[in-house]
């Protein structure tokens, strides 16, 4: 499996990591989001994807198709949390993904996206974490 250091590098995933998804079609979430290189702390606008488990980044919405390489993948079954990273990093609609090795951060356009996207990974860690049945996933859209 490929380490989130790899994937924030730029480096091209490993077709393993992706290969089985159909990530172009239906996708559990997807939308922009800015996100932070490792090497060259510069913030990059990227489209993301989210699905089975795998949350896939692209240059832009039109280059997602079925033949496209994805710029970076992460499995987030390896990811420990995700939770809110404003005061981290000083920067608004922030949100930060960890592994045991690495955090990535990431920037949404609006404090409800960055509540989505948090929401969004945060059910598909637990879904790909270990076997839960769909009545035990909670669904923090749906609360008051």
């Amino acid at each position: 499996m490929e380490s989130l250091f790899r994937s924030v590098t730029g480096a091209n995933p490993n077709p393993s990591d992706y290969e089985d998804i159909e990530f172009w079609s239906n996708p559990e979430r997807d939308g922009w989001l800015t996100k932070q290189g490792e090497y060259i702390k510069t913030w990059r606008r990227r489209w993301f994807i989210l699905k089975q488990g795998k949350l896939l980044w692209f240059k832009d919405p039109s280059s997602v198709t079925s033949a496209a390489v994805p710029r970076g993948v992460v499995s987030v079954a390896e990811c420990l949390t995700v939770k809110g990273a404003e005061d981290v990093i000083n920067k608004p609609f922030a949100f930060e993904l960890s592994t045991r090795r690495d955090t990535m951060f990431f920037i949404a356009d609006t404090e409800k996206e960055k509540e989505e996207w948090i929401n969004s990974i945060g059910r598909s860690i637990v879904q790909h974490s270990r076997s839960v049945t769909d009545s035990e996933v909670v669904d923090y859209d749906s609360r008051p």
